[in-house]
């Protein structure tokens, strides 16, 4: 077992990298006494003083107890192309507990946690009669839910999931929150990440008899959960996120408490806050508490699983306590720069990002532009640190829908032009710094660079505010295999000449690591490294434009045509070396 891990770093400021100061860092004390601040004071096993019976339950607690709208799935259709070069992040997650507009909430802090999934929507609530009542839809929050939606979830107890997937028709039945029944009760779950062990915990599950109705690995949690002899119920969860491999943060909901688990990697982000009649909030991110007026008070620390009820709030804890390994790519790309994650200003960690492009990759340029959104706070960075003016040379639409009718006369770069507009007065004439987050398969990079030169411009050099991704992400993330990731096929010079830029630089995983200081040790770099904090053994990675495994039906075996192996060994070797991290044409 690892050792205990003490907490108290992850709060304190590093370099130029500080911590918001208006956000408190440490856990306050809650009503409870027993209430822990910290996880790495935890008891080895929490002792409680419940004598409520507990005995096996139901193989198949995956019920039609509760009522659910469906939505028929041909309503839905969605693409995957290769204009959406992007890594995902699959779900964003929210729980709220002691307010009498709980479901309302929910929908709110699920529509600033949109950009975490944007393919289904669902929120269960409990009813004055104790009922877990459900609504879940395929699409945007907007379009899922309302107000007669919403009056169909009363009560003061609710959890809310947004997804992101590129199944097909039969994803409805995968849209969370899951809601199980079994013998003693029901219990809701909405999860945020991906666990390495499913197969596994799935296969034993059937061995013994359980059913199950979904492909999705948070359905491994409700039998695990309902098949656990331990007492009391949270009790039970616990017993469960125990069997657990890989990343998870999750909320569960029953009749009268609200449980919110971070695994003991704390991979994935989850945040705890309070509103001003009391009522307990957690959601992905900070975002999402802001737009409830919400006050943040703390992380749910890795490890830690926090039950809430009418007597107030307890901590208990998961074991081992391995060093957190939380995911960088969170400040790169996936959480909004309003957000606090992990004790950490988003928009700080990009200006910063963008500074250290200015410093290690520097170039003579006239003007500094992003690829709108999540390149924009980087660009102003590398702007600032560079003396050169930012200014807006791409404009995203934010009215693009999810498919569109392409002329028969083929437009070149069609989905990339729906997307982004160049402003040819800002880019005639112009040596050009474009900054983005990321390169991934490198297809729409090659395709800016063009529109960008279509435009005028009289040079174009790539800054990406992150080091070169070379494996695929296994816990939450939806990537590509690492045969597809151009940086795990070329060397950065390669790269550039395949783009068609001019110049080329990454942000060095080296100065990344220096300025997360004391706390580098607490992030995962496995995307950018291929060493894994949690060995992916069994599972399998999406390839890209295939079904994923939470939209298939039928048993494991037949999922297996839309899915690559795992690598056996730990780390994953690039086909060609990087070499520098920058590549300057003459």
């Amino acid at each position: 077992m690892a050792d205990t891990t003490s907490f108290s770093a992850l709060s304190k400021p590093s370099y130029s990298l500080k911590p918001n100061p208006q956000i408190p860092q440490k856990a306050p004390l809650f009503i409870l006494p027993k209430t822990l601040q910290k996880p790495s004071l935890f008891p080895q096993k929490p002792c409680l003083s419940h004598n409520t019976h507990i005995t096996l339950s139901s193989k198949n607690p995956i019920s039609d107890l509760v009522s659910t709208n469906e939505k028929s799935p041909d309503d839905f259709s969605s693409y995957f192309d290769d204009d959406d070069d992007k890594p995902r992040e699959e779900c964003g997650v929210v729980g709220v507990y002691g307010d009498p507009e709980a479901s309302r909430l929910c929908y709110l802090a699920l529509h600033a946690l949109q950009h975490r999934g944007q393919e289904g929507a669902g929120i269960v609530a409990v009813n004055e009669n104790k009922v877990l009542q459900s609504v879940t839809g395929v699409g945007l929050v907007s379009e899922v839910f309302n107000e007669s939606k919403l009056d169909q979830l009363p009560g003061d107890l609710a959890i809310g999931h947004v997804r992101y997937s590129t199944a097909g028709s039969s994803m409805l039945k995968n849209v969370q929150p899951f809601v199980a029944g079994y013998r003693f009760g029901s219990v809701g779950v909405a999860h945020n990440g991906n666990l390495v062990n499913y197969r596994k915990l799935r296969a034993a599950l059937e061995d013994n008899g359980s059913i199950f109705n979904t492909s999705s690995d948070t359905e491994v949690v409700l039998h695990l959960i309902a098949t656990s002899k331990a007492r009391p119920f949270f009790m039970r969860i616990v017993d469960a996120c125990e069997k657990l491999e890989g990343a998870y943060s999750m909320v569960f909901v029953t009749e009268d408490k609200l449980v919110a688990v971070r695994d003991p990697f704390g991979f994935r982000p989850l945040v705890m806050g309070r509103r001003s009649n009391g009522a307990v909030v957690f959601a992905s991110e900070t975002c999402a508490l802001d737009l409830i007026e919400a006050t943040y008070e703390r992380e749910v620390y890795p490890g830690e699983v926090l039950v809430v009820d009418k007597d107030g709030v307890q901590s208990l804890c998961l074991m081992p306590h391995p060093e957190p390994k939380q995911c960088i790519f969170e400040h790169i790309y996936f959480s909004l720069p309003n957000s606090v994650v992990f004790g950490r200003s988003v928009y700080e960690s990009r200006h910063v990002f963008g500074e250290i492009l200015a410093t290690e990759a520097p170039v003579d340029c006239d003007v500094v532009i992003a690829v709108p959104d999540s390149g924009v706070v980087a660009a102003l960075g590398y702007a600032a640190k560079a003396g050169v003016p930012f200014q807006q040379g791409l404009i995203r639409s934010h009215y693009v829908g999810r498919t569109f009718i392409e002329p028969s006369q083929k437009i070149r770069d069609f989905g990339v032009k729906l997307k982004l507009s160049p402003v040819r007065g800002v880019l005639e004439g112009k040596r050009v710094v474009v900054v983005d987050d990321s390169i991934v398969r490198g297809t729409t990079s090659s395709k800016i660079v063009r529109l960008l030169k279509e435009a005028g411009a009289k040079e174009v050099h790539m800054r990406i505010a992150s080091p070169p991704i070379i494996a695929s992400c296994y816990y939450g993330v939806d990537t590509p295999s690492s045969e597809e990731l151009i940086s795990n096929r070329m060397s950065v010079e390669e790269i550039r000449e395949f783009i068609g830029c001019d110049s080329l630089a990454f942000l060095p995983l080296d100065s990344l690591k220096k300025l997360l200081g004391d706390e580098s040790p607490s992030f995962c770099y496995a995307c950018f490294s291929g060493n894994y904090p949690v060995q992916p053994k069994e599972v399998k990675v999406k390839r890209v434009g295939d079904f994923m495994d939470d939209g298939l039906n039928g048993s494991l075996e037949s999922i297996d045509g839309s899915w690559v192996q795992a690598p056996l060994n730990q780390e994953v070797h690039k086909v060609s070396e990087v070499g520098k991290l920058s590549s300057l044409q003459n």
